[in-house]
Parts: C-alpha cells; structure tokens; sequence
C-alpha cells in the first residue's frame, strides 16, 4: 500500500522513540540488563578464564556498583562469595566469645561459695596453717621458693607465678587442716572447695596470643577469599590485587594454625618452639612473596598453587610428632592430635577437590551455580578451621592446668 511504511522500520522507529522523549528511562533500564548480563565462558577476557567447566553464569568487567551488589544476586560466584564470608562471621563471634570466656581460669561455679567461706577461715590464718605444714613436704622440690612466695603472694591475693595449678590444687588440699574438712547441708567439702577457690587466683593464666593469632589468620583468610571471589570480575587490575590477597589470606590460615599447637605442645621448651614456629612463619612469607609474581594465578599452575599449599601443611606433621614423643602419656597430646589429623584431611581433601577440578570436570555444565569443586574447598576450609578451633581450646585447658 503506498505510503506505508515497511514493517522494519516501523519497529526501528519505535526502537528509536525508546531511547528519546518520554520512553527515555525505559530504554535505559533495558540496556543496563542487557548489559550486565551474564555471560558464557567463551565471552570472558582471558584473565577472567579459570574454570573451563564451568560454562555459564559469569560476570564480566562490571562497573563497581554492580559488582557490590550482585553479592545478593545469583551467579557462579554467589556460593564462593558466601561460604567463605558466613566463616568470617563465625570465626568473629567465636573470637569474642574466646575473649570473653576462655581467659577465665578461676572456677566460677565454687566461687559462689567464696564469701560463706571467707566467713569461717580468714586467709591470714590459712597462711599460717599451710606455713606450718610445709615442714611435713620435704620433697617439694620447689619448697623454699613456695615458702618465699606465700609470705609475700597469698596474704595479698596476688598471682603465683611458680607451680601449675594441680600441683598448687594437690599442696592445698594437703596442708588445709582437717577441721576444713566437714560437710554442711550443701554435701561440699569446705577443705577441696577451698582449695580449688585459692588455687586458681594464684595461677598466672599461660599467654592466649597464640591462640588470638590463629583466629586473626582465619578471618583474614576468610574475608579476603570472599572479596576476592566478589570483586575480580571488575577489572584486570582488580582482580590481580584480589587474588594476591587470597593467596596471602591461605597462607595466613595455614602458618597461624601452627602457632598454638607448636607454642602450647613445647612453651617449656624454647628452643624447639622458636624453631617450629620460626620455620612455619618464613614458609608463610616466602609463600606470600612467590605468589606475587602474575605467572603464579595462570591455570596451568593450579596444580602447583595446591601443592604448595598442601606442603605447607604437610610440614606440620614434625612437630605433631615430636609432641607425641614427648608428651605420649599425656591424654591432652593424643586429644589434640586428633583435631589436627582431623583438620589435615579435611585442608588435604579440600586442595585436593581443588586442583582436580571435582565434579564438574565429570560434568561440566552441570555444577555451575552449585556444588563446583571451590565451593566443596570453602566449605572444607571452614571445616578445618573449626576444627583446629576446638583443638586450641583443648591446649589452652590443658596448659592452664598444668603449666610447664
């Protein structure tokens, strides 16, 4: 029909009036969704080019904005960012929780009957009951220093720096006369009560720093793998920075996690802990330094990365040895020793799914939103972690106790 305007320039021309006049902010809603759509493998920039089993749902040099916020929206990379960034909340509150409870070596639960006890035995007249029964321990070999020390420290509630506390438990329950020794209403003993009241006020808690750092080494690890996983997709730049980060934040983990076993397994023993932890900690740096060096993120090296990783790893297994000669008697020894080959497989099982690329290598297409090989190593790096956390509170009781 003449005059009439043929079918596609029509649609070109509302196409047109899309992006002019009042349709304006429609067209460019529709262009921001097409593009910051996600892409396919093939699409992506080479530094981008990771995981050739993982075949959709990418992200791809997204302006920053949208980089953040896709942290709540569905991609390949959602559960990577999550796994890793729910741990660090975990690790947090398991820090605080640390801060606020494990430091307390004192017996809370007897305490509550401290002032009825202050009430029938003044600490004056117990020191001068446990002075006169020191004479009967002549083979107390730290005899005179304890004498020296209960003149100045007991009268004064002040810290005992010199016996552990089941021996310090073990010399009170002895030298408290007898007439302590009754029973009221309760069924308590006011001599042991007394005595595990007494003892802990005069024990000096063991340092917790080893402890705090392996914590601090979690969360870093933890927080740096979740930015990393969210933000690499923005830039070359950016992602470059990121997985330094990441490397380091793994290699943090893995050298702080020697740091309670190897401080609290040989405290007593300078030299074999300086040198342990001296080892583990130049392993970490040199670590740190190679992974500068750009060939170290390529794909071909995954298999390195992880190897190397895992040797870090591997050489905790000296000093669990060691420890295991010198404390075999120690039930604490075996205890731990437990948690750590417990968290050596599950770190080993993780770089394992890790460099082979498992199960999406069987079925690639299949696990890209869910259940790749990363997510199964975030999942197991917690995991781990968790482990060696109870692992720590183990040693922290054990040497609280006991001491050297």
């Amino acid at each position: 029909m003449e005059g009439a305007e043929p079918p596609f320039v029509g649609a070109y021309s509302d196409q047109f009036e899309s992006f002019s006049g009042g349709k304006e902010g429609k067209g460019r809603r529709l262009w921001k969704r097409v593009k910051y759509q996600l892409v396919e493998y093939h699409s992506l920039p080479v530094y981008l080019k990771d995981n050739e089993y993982i075949l959709r749902y990418y992200r791809a040099e997204w302006p920053l904005k949208q980089t953040l916020l896709s942290i709540f929206t569905i991609h390949n990379e959602t559960l990577n960012v999550w796994t890793h960034l729910i741990g660090f909340f975990l690790f947090l509150a398991l820090t605080i929780y640390t801060a606020m409870k494990v430091p307390q070596v004192v017996d809370l639960q007897s305490l509550q009957h401290l002032p009825d006890a202050l009430k029938k035995a003044h600490l004056q007249k117990i020191q001068s009951e446990i002075m006169a029964c020191l004479p009967s321990l002549p083979h107390l070999p730290d005899l005179q220093r304890l004498k020296d020390e209960l003149k100045t420290s007991l009268a004064s509630m002040d810290m005992f720096p010199s016996l552990p506390r089941l021996h310090l438990l073990e010399l009170l329950s002895n030298c408290l006369p007898q007439r302590f020794s009754h029973t009221n209403q309760t069924n308590w003993s006011f001599k042991d009560d007394m005595a595990n009241m007494i003892a802990p006020l005069l024990v000096r808690p063991i340092p917790r720093w080893p402890f705090f750092a392996f914590l601090g080494g979690a969360m870093f690890c933890l927080l740096a793998s979740s930015a990393c996983h969210l933000l690499s997709c923005h830039s070359r730049r950016v992602a470059y920075i990121m997985l330094r980060l990441d490397y380091a934040g793994i290699a943090a983990l893995i050298t702080t996690s020697f740091y309670p076993m190897v401080y609290y397994s040989f405290m007593c023993n300078p030299f074999f802990c300086n040198l342990y932890l001296g080892f583990i900690t130049v392993l970490g740096v040199a670590t740190i330094c190679g992974s500068l060096f750009e060939v170290f993120q390529s794909p071909e090296f995954r298999v390195i990365r992880a190897s190397l990783f895992f040797g870090m790893g591997i050489s905790g297994v000296v000093p669990v040895l060691h420890k295991l000669a010198v404390f075999w008697n120690q039930p604490e020894a075996i205890h731990t020793t437990g948690y750590e080959v417990l968290m050596g497989l599950s770190y080993g099982l993780g770089a394992l799914v890790y460099a082979t690329r498992i199960p999406e290598r069987w079925m690639p297409g299949k696990f890209d939103i869910a259940g790749h090989s990363h997510q199964l190593f975030h999942v197991l790096v917690v995991a781990g972690a968790y482990i060696h956390y109870q692992a720590g509170l183990v040693y922290l009781k054990w040497r609280d106790m006991e001491g050297c």
